[in-house]
């Protein structure tokens, strides 16, 4: 496609127009109005006809996968393949979608001679974790006398994948991940008998009649006693919930950060929001690595009314790339929680004694009671621990002392009853063998690395 540039149109008005003006009023002179009116028009053609060979040989590669973080500035590396190896300048164009921010709408490029592929930085900032594509490129170049600029467009495909940003919350749990000083995670004599068998022995007295192995007794003629040792790796799940009430919107990580000086009305607004489920992807990834620093097994479950995703526990890298790319484009979905369908899927896949750590809400009534009921098929052969995240105002009546209406005295009493309703549902659910907590949305991952650090250390598996 030919469109004209401010050239063609300045020339015209400087040229055709006093011309057609003066062979209007002096016919004696239409010879020379059509001279000049007759050149214009034959450099104007012939510049367009030129121009439509401005794009030939000219192709945008663009990388199958891109990688970026939300929030944090990257790039997505651009190849222009000219097959004529002839000196153009180019301007090139995106169309991104609304959730990836990118440095400029278009740029210019200047394709040296000599060069068959030249590369370009794309400078792109991600305001949302998902999947997005880049499915064509638009290109314009400038005719050679300028008075036109042809456009085209190719279609392509590439994919940016946009990872959540780990990088603030492992600053905040930074001494997990130390090996020096004394800070962080540090290798300590594991106290208990243990659960993994390593050997036989002769019977020494003292020994427990239930760790005396009568087949090998009877068959040696004497006592023997099995040794077990504390189990070293253990398999963690994170189970992650996608329904609807993951959409629901809360105060970002970083505005639980302490401040030295009270914020004001104007910080308060300012403060970012995020979803549920943004907090739950973020806490598994970073729990995923800390299950890796203490040589545990990190496995993941993603449902929603149905099991969406089931990764089996294990450790390494490329697992750990699996975890995260089944994550980074997992979205709330408006459909209840099926716990059914989610404990019986776990109880057929799941034979070994893990730890299972549920990201959930069960602030609605009918949801506890459904998952207080479906967790018995599992709650004897793992150990589970359910985390929510605390509603806003769910707390004690008189736990706040800024009460200066009747407003905010009823306002109070709903969350006395939401917290005493919820207070009921953990003692329900430790009946079952479950653990029942409501963490900080600030210090979720902190807590639920913690979480995991006292399984270890008390050798609840």
């Amino acid at each position: 496609m030919l469109v004209p540039r401010t050239r063609l149109i300045l020339w015209i008005t400087l040229i055709v127009l006093p011309f057609a003006a003066i062979a209007a009023t002096l016919p004696t002179l239409s010879w020379l109005a059509a001279i000049f009116i007759g050149g214009l028009g034959f450099l104007v053609i012939f510049d367009a006809v030129t121009a439509r060979g401005g794009l030939g040989g000219v192709r945008v590669i663009l990388p199958e996968v891109v990688r970026l973080q939300k929030d944090r500035p990257g790039t997505v590396e651009v190849r222009i393949q000219n097959d004529a190896q002839d000196a153009r300048r180019l301007r090139i164009g995106f169309a991104f979608p609304r959730e990836i921010k990118p440095a400029s709408e278009d740029r210019e490029a200047l394709l040296p001679a000599g060069a068959q592929v030249s590369r370009l930085d794309w400078a792109v900032t991600p305001a949302r974790r998902g999947q997005y594509f880049l499915d064509r490129v638009y290109l314009e170049a400038v005719s050679p006398l300028g008075f036109w600029a042809a456009r085209t467009s190719h279609a392509l495909r590439s994919e940016l994948r946009v990872y959540p940003n780990l990088f603030d919350e492992r600053k905040n749990v930074a001494a997990i991940f130390l090996k020096r000083g004394q800070l962080g995670a540090h290798a300590q004599r594991a106290a208990g008998q243990g659960r993994d068998f390593e050997k036989l022995r002769m019977y020494v007295p003292g020994d427990s009649l239930n760790e005396i192995h009568w087949k090998a007794s009877a068959k040696r003629g004497h006592p023997v006693t099995k040794v077990f040792q504390v189990e070293r790796t253990q398999e963690v799940y994170v189970i992650v919930d996608a329904s609807r009430l993951s959409a629901r919107q809360i105060s970002g990580s970083k505005s639980a950060a302490p401040s030295p000086q009270p914020a004001t009305r104007d910080q308060k607004q300012e403060t970012p929001e995020t979803t549920v489920l943004e907090r739950y992807v973020t806490a598994a990834l970073i729990l995923g690595l800390a299950a890796e620093q203490q040589g545990d097994q990190f496995g993941l479950v993603t449902f929603s009314d149905r099991v969406l995703s089931f990764v089996r526990a294990k450790s390494g890298q490329a697992h750990y790339d699996a975890c995260r790319d089944r994550l980074y484009a997992l979205q709330p979905q408006s459909v209840t929680p099926d716990f059914e369908e989610l404990c019986s899927f776990i109880r057929l896949r799941l034979r070994k004694r893990a730890l299972l750590i549920f990201l959930t809400a069960l602030d609605d009534p009918m949801l506890a009671e459904s998952f207080a009921k479906a967790s018995e098929l599992i709650s004897r052969q793992h150990l589970m621990i359910v985390d929510m995240l605390q509603p806003p105002g769910a707390q004690p009546l008189f736990s706040d002392a800024a009460v200066t209406s009747i407003d905010d005295l009823y306002r109070h009493l709903g969350g006395h009853l939401q917290w005493n309703s919820l207070r009921e549902l953990e003692k329900v659910l430790k009946r079952r063998g479950v653990r029942f907590a409501l963490l900080d949305s600030g210090k979720l991952v902190a807590q639920v690395i913690g979480q995991h650090a006292e399984v270890k250390r008390r050798q609840l598996l």
